[in-house]
């Protein structure tokens, strides 16, 4: 059997570019980066040569489409110092003003004087690594696809054997029915789309690596100020299993009775029910538990501002800001209109890869399937998040708002296959009060107490009632109490 000799790989400088490709870049060889103008192609070019500059490698930089100005100024705007870069600001001779003849110099002879500009640059420079930007400008002065191709081939024998890694950038002017991609060693698209309201959605993808185990299929990315992020996709098999400890209990006795024994590790807990049934308060009471036992617990709100957050668990007696100054609850916002699903996972992942989270709340779903209503696999990746979730033996709660309160209540998408254990939420009017019930419909790890339980939300947190024999309608959504006000929540007990 032959040995498997794995390539020399050499770092982007996007260090989660470099997880996707599974260590970075084949080293000495040609690739291309080919997307749309503002996909990002100019800024990611940069920063792999900046990453070269800090590794005291020679780094050279061929630019046809802009000034070096402009690509300088490009970069300060991200706070990027490219002082050890070679710019060189290649102007064929056909578009200088000054050498315009009436009779023009033949394409090839053209192209060809253009590429052995580029390598007598390369000759005396000795770069490690290269950008030309962009192959683009070089097919407009072939005028044919043939010539093209023979002066690019030209240009990779020249590279080939030389301890240079080079990338190649096209704008997809020209659609050369992949000629362009078979001449290279590996090929990164780049793409982006525009959504109805709301901030645009940059993906990409290695659509060619040759001799790598990479990442395959489309990966978010986001261009910030001073940063590149990639948002590498999530397969859940790549991480083992991990699931240990006691159930999470709720520090409510009631509650944790109905449920058995408490949430077990490695499971998905989803909370149903209208608007202000509760969901976000429950959620909250086992993140603090996952807190006071020592573990770290991170809460991710779609829907709520932090004042509120902090605001509505202090009148619950449900403070999170001891456990948020203590580190051991995390609290993010996640904005729908902003950001894209792959962005969402890798927060989630920061948080239980780097900070070991053992309790983790998505509060809510509904605003999780609107940070990109027309993707078609959030389902799959929200899938495929739990799997992942689980597998590391995280208590996961998802909270479901239904859509009206009561009446024609109405689940606005059926997850309830993704959870293991499921508690309804509704709201009843008895003894002329507008009043909570609780019940656990599923539970796949144990038993459970099947009963219709009142709860309460006060200054002393959850408090959950005896069973309510005399409750019915809960699932029509229209529930109606027929019995005695004695077997509910006294309203003295609450301060």
């Amino acid at each position: 059997m032959v040995e498997v000799v794995p390539l020399p790989l050499v770092l982007t400088g996007i260090p989660e570019l470099d997880f996707v490709l599974r260590g970075g870049l084949p080293k000495y060889r040609l690739h291309l980066i080919e997307g749309a103008p503002g996909t990002g192609k100019t800024t990611i070019a940069l920063r792999f040569l900046i990453d070269g500059v800090r590794n005291q490698e020679s780094c050279l930089y061929v630019t046809f489409s802009e000034s070096t100005d402009e690509l300088v100024s490009a970069a300060r705007t991200h706070g990027w110092d490219v002082g050890g870069i070679d710019f060189f600001e290649l102007v064929p001779d056909e578009a200088q003003a000054a050498q315009q003849q009436t009779v023009l110099l033949p394409a090839e002879i053209e192209l060809d004087k253009t590429v052995q500009r580029i390598i007598a640059r390369i000759e005396a420079t000795h770069p490690d690594r290269i950008v030309i930007d962009s192959v683009s400008e070089l097919r407009l002065l072939a005028h044919d696809p043939f010539i093209y191709r023979r002066q690019l081939s030209s240009l990779k024998r020249f590279l080939q054997g030389r301890c240079i890694t080079t990338i190649l950038l096209d704008d997809l002017r020209f659609n050369d029915d992949g000629e362009l991609q078979s001449l290279v060693h590996g090929v990164i698209s780049l793409s982006s789309s525009e959504r109805d309201y709301g901030a645009g959605r940059r993906r990409l993808r290695i659509a060619k690596m040759r001799g790598t185990n990479l990442m395959s299929g489309w990966h978010d990315y986001a261009l910030v100020t001073g940063e590149v992020l990639v948002f590498p996709s999530l397969i859940a098999n790549d991480h083992t299993s991990d699931v240990r400890g006691a159930p999470l209990r709720s520090g409510s006795p009631g509650l944790d009775e109905i449920l058995g024994s408490g949430l077990d590790r490695g499971t998905t807990t989803m909370l149903i029910g209208p608007s202000g049934a509760g969901k976000s308060s429950l959620a909250l009471s086992y993140a603090l538990a996952g807190a006071r036992n020592g573990e770290h617990a991170a809460y991710f709100s779609f829907d709520e501002a932090y004042e509120i957050f902090v605001r509505r668990g202090q009148s619950l007696g449900l403070d999170p800001q001891p456990a948020l100054a203590s580190g051991q609850l995390a609290w993010q916002r996640m904005n729908p209109s902003r950001i894209s699903p792959g962005e969402f996972v890798w927060a989630v992942r920061r948080e239980v890869e780097d900070k070991n989270a053992r309790v983790v709340v998505i509060d809510s779903i509904n605003s999780y399937l609107s940070t990109m209503p027309e993707e078609r696999s959030l389902i799959a990746q929200l899938h495929e998040l739990l799997t992942y979730l689980n597998r590391r033996g995280v208590v996961t709660l998802l909270l479901l708002a239904q859509q009206g309160v009561l009446g024609d209540v109405e689940n606005p998408v059926d997850l309830s296959f993704l959870s293991d254990t499921v508690l309804l939420l509704r709201f009843f009017e008895a003894a002329g009060q507008l009043r909570r019930a609780v019940t656990v419909i599923k539970r796949r790890t144990g038993a459970h107490d099947t009963a219709i339980h009142e709860f309460r939300l006060s200054g002393h947190g959850v408090e959950i009632g005896r069973p309510l024999r005399d409750l019915h309608g809960i699932f029509s959504g229209v529930p109606t109490y027929s019995g005695s006000p004695d077997n509910l929540i006294d309203d003295s007990s609450v301060a």
